[in-house]
């Protein structure tokens, strides 16, 4: 298995302000400097990253300063995440022009993954079409992908309709999208995420590996919260998956390079014991 860092770290997550009145241009950012994630996720001995479609995107008009920045890193951009409402059928079309953009810009740089969060919740309360809807979108998400030379996998995310085991269920068996679990968030939401993989062992296209604590929620880096990754790890091995393990720590109060360090020294002495 090879090991990446998303840069998220550096600055946390965003959503570009002029999506308030223009969905089609609402990227994810992180709001931080790229060519020092860069720097220091190499620096950590990361092989790979993950960018949002916003960060990625502010490179479209400048495209060998990126290219050059992972080059000179050694540093392979594996994929580009981004997300969307899904469910509400006016905007959709603006939506999924967006996820198109993502798509293309991660096949400009190399990229062999999309991965994608959403499915909103509505203030009067989820619907059954809501899962009908959000499916639907995932699949035209993945044609979207795969034009593009892309593998697309779905990420479910606190504050959306997929969070707990249950709704997961209720979406999956519905959409053909890869599953891309979030080890936090999984169990964020109620569910073991040994089991949510081992469930769904032949939907894992994409691994988001991050540690949390229960109360108050936080969000840290490997081996400093609850989760049991030996058998999460073990439980990504069963599936027959033996690619990117991608750590994704939303934010850190230090210096972001540490929390990369942290997590770094963990998988490898983990992955030493598994024998993997």
């Amino acid at each position: 298995m090879r090991l990446g860092y998303h840069s998220i770290t550096w600055g946390g997550v965003v959503g570009d302000a002029t999506g308030v009145t223009s969905v089609k241009d609402l990227f994810y950012r992180a709001n931080g400097d790229m060519a020092e994630a860069v720097r220091d996720i190499a620096a950590a001995g990361y092989a790979g990253t993950e960018m949002f479609d916003g960060n990625v995107a502010a490179y479209a008009d400048r495209p060998d300063e990126l290219r050059a920045l992972l080059a000179d890193a050694r540093l392979e951009l594996v994929a580009v995440y981004t997300g969307a409402n899904f469910i509400y059928a006016d905007i959709l079309p603006d939506e999924l022009y967006r996820v198109e953009k993502a798509a293309e810009l991660a096949a400009t740089f190399g990229a062999g993954r999309l991965v994608v969060g959403g499915g909103a919740r509505r203030a009067a309360g989820t619907t059954d079409e809501d899962y009908v809807r959000l499916a639907a979108a995932l699949d035209r998400v993945t044609d979207i992908a795969a034009a593009h030379g892309l593998t697309a996998s779905y990420h479910p995310h606190l504050s959306t309709i997929v969070e707990s085991p249950d709704e997961l269920d209720r979406l999956l068996p519905n959409t053909r999208i890869g599953f891309c679990p979030d080890t936090a968030h999984l169990a964020a939401g109620g569910g073991d995420p040994a089991a949510l993989i081992r469930r769904y062992p032949d939907r894992i296209k994409h691994v988001h590996l991050k540690d949390f604590r229960r109360d108050p929620l936080e969000f840290l880096p490997l081996g400093e919260g609850v989760l049991d990754f030996a058998d999460i790890v073990r439980a990504v091995a069963e599936t027959g998956y033996d690619s990117w393990l991608m750590v994704e720590l939303d934010g850190y109060d230090g210096d972001p390079r540490d929390a990369a360090l942290l997590s770094k020294a963990y998988l490898d002495k983990l992955l030493a014991v598994l024998g993997l």
